[in-house]
């Protein structure tokens, strides 16, 4: 009876091994596709330091992140924006500048009179509340540019820089 519970027993831990080893093996592949998913593959970011083309420069290499960009950048007037009842007079100052393109640096500065508006009109919903959480400019500052990417048209800003961000 002795070599029976042993039988038994071995055969209990070699059914859990199998599913064990499965999962770990599992495991460690779903790690490394979804790292190079995200960093070479289907979802890695646009600001892979490549050009935009994937040419190579005259050295024989890809562009790096580093290497200086041909931007031009529009600053937008300073906004003073009240808060509304509930913050009891409070105001937002939020000051920007837009990323372009050189070649559309004309075209935008044209329609800076809609981005401010469009600007306004989203922050004066924002409540007091939603500006203290911590990650609230992040999410703020994307929620304005794909605004701004409306409005001026596709692929001419590329980026918002907030320069002023104060709640008084």
């Amino acid at each position: 009876m002795d070599q029976d519970g042993k039988t038994e027993e071995t055969k209990k831990k070699k059914g859990l091994l199998a599913p064990l080893l499965i999962g770990v093996i599992l495991a460690a592949s779903g790690g490394g596709g979804g790292f190079w998913a995200v960093t070479s593959g289907p979802l890695a970011s646009d600001i892979s330091g490549v050009q935009e083309h994937g040419e190579e420069d005259t050295h024989g290499h890809e562009e790096t992140s580093s290497d200086p960009v041909d931007v031009a950048f529009i600053e937008l007037e300073t906004m003073v924006i009240p808060l509304g009842a509930e913050s009891s007079g409070r105001n937002l100052i939020f000051g920007a500048s837009l990323e372009v393109q050189p070649e559309h640096q004309e075209e935008v500065t044209l329609l800076t009179p809609r981005v401010l508006d469009v600007l306004n009109s989203y922050l004066r919903v924002i409540s007091i509340s939603e500006l203290s959480e911590p990650t609230s400019l992040a999410r703020l500052r994307a929620q304005m540019l794909r605004r701004i990417q409306v409005v001026t048209g596709s692929g001419r800003v590329r980026d918002l820089l907030v320069t002023q961000f104060v709640v008084n």
